[in-house]
C-alpha cells in the first residue's frame, strides 16, 4: 500500500493525493492549481496518473484548490463515485460551475487581446461539471460507508468551511489512516469546532500555517472595527478580497455583530460577488453545520445572520460598476480571495492608488498571486497587465484564517495516541512552514514525520 501526492505537496494549492490499497485507488481531493497563469495552466492540464484507474474520490471540502479539477477526471476516463458531505456537494458544485464560467471568459478575453488563436483553452465546461456532479454520493458526518469490500470511510467535522471533513479510512486488520484536508480552528463563528478523530496509524496533515500563530479572534474583531473606523474617518473605502465561500460569510457575520453593537458607523457595505451571494444562500440552507452561537444570537430570534440594513448584495455588472461612483466611506467585499480574478480586480484598480483607502487582507495569499504582492506591500503591482502604485494602506488580519496555526495543529495531533501513531505525512504548505511544523511535531513526541514530495510514492 502506498500514498502519492499529485498536488498540494510542498505548495498550498492543487491538493490531490492517491492511496493505493492494492484493491482500490482512492483519491483524496482533486484540486485546481492556482498562481501564475502559464504555470497553473500547465499543471492543471497535466494528468500524471491514469484517471480511469481511480476507484473513487473522497472530497474533504469544496474549496477550488481541493475540488476544482474534478470535472477533468471524467474527461480523462474516471467513472467512479465522489464522496462528500451534503454541504460540500453544494459548495463544490457552485465553485466548479463558476470556475468553468471564468475559464470560458478568460479564453475569450485572451483571444480578443491577442487577436489570434492562443494556447489558453478552458480546462472544462459546464457539461463536464454536470457530469461529475452526477457522480457525487452525499454522506453525513459520523456515518461510516464502504468504498469497497475492504475499505470503510467516515467523515468528521473539520471546522474549516461549511461541510468540510476530516477523512478516516479503516482498512483490513484494523489499520486506520486519517486525512485532515484543511484543518479548521476552534472558536471561529458560524460553523462548529473541529471534531476529534479516532486514533489512527497514519495521519496526512496540512501545514499551511506550520510556522505561524494567529491572534485571538476577539482581538481581530476589535482590529476590524478599528480599521473600518480609521478608514471612514479619512473618508476612504475598505476593500476586502475574500474567498466567496466561508470567508465572505464570516466577514459579513462579524460586520453584522459590530453593526448591532453600534461599534461601526452606518455606511454602505457591499458584497460584490455573484458566487459569494450564491454561497451565502447555501449557508442559509445548511443550518445543520452551525454552532450554538449562531443559533443563540440569530436563529432563535429568526434573524438572518447574513443580512442587515446597510448590507447590499450586488446582482449584476451594472450594480457592481455603480459602486465605483460612491464618494466617501464604504466597505466592499469581493472575490477572488487571492485577487487573481473576478470583480475584486476592478475595485483594486479604482482604489489602490489612494492613501485614504485600506485593503484589508483576511486570508492566506499564496506565492505568485496579486494578493501576496499586496500583502507583501510591494510598491507597485500589476492589475489587468498594467502597473499601479500601492498607496492604499494594507491591513492583515490572519486571525480570520480558517486554517489552524501551528499551536492548534500541535494540540490536535498531540491528542492522538502517540504510541499508535506510526507516522505523520505533511502536505499543503510552503517549505519553511513544512520544515517548522515537522520539527515541532517531533518535539512533542511524534515518532516520525515525513514531508511529502510531489509524485513520490510512500509505503505505508
Amino acid at each position: 500500500m502506498n500514498l502519492t501526492s499529485y498536488g498540494g505537496a510542498r505548495e498550498v494549492t492543487g491538493s490531490s493525493h492517491v492511496l493505493d490499497t492494492g484493491t482500490a485507488r482512492i483519491m483524496m481531493d482533486c484540486g485546481l492549481f492556482q498562481g501564475h497563469r502559464i504555470e497553473a495552466e500547465k499543471k492543471n492540464k497535466e494528468m500524471d496518473y491514469d484517471a480511469s484507474a481511480v476507484s473513487c474520490v473522497v472530497l474533504t471540502h469544496g474549496h477550488c484548490d481541493h475540488c476544482g479539477r474534478l470535472p477533468m477526471l471524467g474527461k480523462n476516463g474516471f467513472t467512479g463515485n465522489v464522496y462528500a458531505t451534503p454541504a460540500t456537494r453544494d459548495i463544490a458544485g457552485l465553485i466548479m460551475s463558476d470556475t468553468a464560467y471564468i475559464q470560458q471568459k478568460d479564453a475569450l478575453w485572451l483571444k480578443k487581446k491577442r487577436k489570434s488563436d492562443h494556447p489558453f483553452r478552458p480546462l472544462f465546461d459546464q457539461s463536464d461539471v454536470t457530469w461529475v456532479l452526477n457522480q457525487f454520493v452525499s454522506v453525513g458526518y459520523g456515518r461510516p460507508f464502504f468504498i469497497d469490500n475492504s475499505v470503510r470511510c467516515t467523515f468528521y467535522d473539520a471546522g474549516h468551511i461549511l461541510g468540510s471533513a476530516f477523512i478516516v479510512l479503516e482498512l483490513p486488520e484494523g489499520l486506520k489512516i486519517g486525512f485532515t484536508g484543511d484543518m479548521g480552528r476552534a472558536g471561529l463563528p458560524i460553523i462548529r469546532d473541529p471534531q476529534k478523530i479516532p486514533d489512527v496509524d497514519y495521519l496526512v496533515c496540512e501545514s499551511t500555517y506550520g510556522n505561524r500563530l494567529h491572534d485571538p479572534v476577539e482581538c481581530a474583531i476589535g482590529e476590524l472595527a478599528q480599521t473600518i473606523n480609521d478608514t471612514f474617518d479619512r473618508g476612504g473605502k475598505v476593500i476586502i478580497p475574500a474567498f466567496a465561500v466561508e470567508r465572505a460569510q464570516e466577514v459579513i457575520y462579524h460586520l453584522h455583530r459590530l453593526y448591532l453593537d453600534q461599534k461601526i458607523p452606518k455606511a454602505d457595505i457591499f458584497l460584490d460577488s455573484p458566487m459569494a451571494t450564491n454561497a451565502t444562500t447555501i449557508f442559509r440552507i445548511h443550518q445543520e453545520c452551525y454552532d450554538e452561537t449562531v443559533r443563540e444570537h440569530f436563529l432563535d430570534d429568526n434573524i438572518n445572520p447574513f443580512g442587515f440594513d446597510d448590507l447590499h448584495y450586488t446582482t449584476n455588472v451594472e450594480e457592481s460598476k455603480r459602486i465605483n461612483d460612491i464618494q466617501g466611506p464604504a466597505v466592499i467585499i469581493s472575490s477572488s480571495g487571492m485577487c487573481e480574478a473576478g470583480r475584486i480586480l476592478h475595485h483594486l484598480k479604482n482604489n489602490i492608488e489612494s492613501d485614504k483607502n485600506t485593503i484589508l487582507i483576511v486570508g492566506y495569499m499564496a506565492a505568485n498571486t496579486l494578493g501576496r504582492s499586496i500583502a507583501d506591500r510591494k510598491e507597485e503591482v500589476r492589475i489587468f497587465g498594467l502597473p499601479y502604485k500601492l498607496r492604499a494602506k494594507v491591513k492583515i488580519l490572519n486571525t480570520f484564517s480558517a486554517h489552524a496555526d501551528y499551536n492548534e495543529i500541535l494540540s490536535y495531533v498531540g491528542a492522538l495516541d502517540k504510541n499508535r501513531l506510526r507516522k505523520v505525512f505533511l502536505t499543503h504548505g510552503e517549505d519553511d512552514a513544512l520544515d517548522s511544523l515537522r520539527d515541532k511535531l517531533l518535539g512533542i513526541g511524534i515518532k516520525e514525520v515525513q514531508i511529502i514530495d510531489p509524485k513520490t510514492p510512500y509505503e505505508l
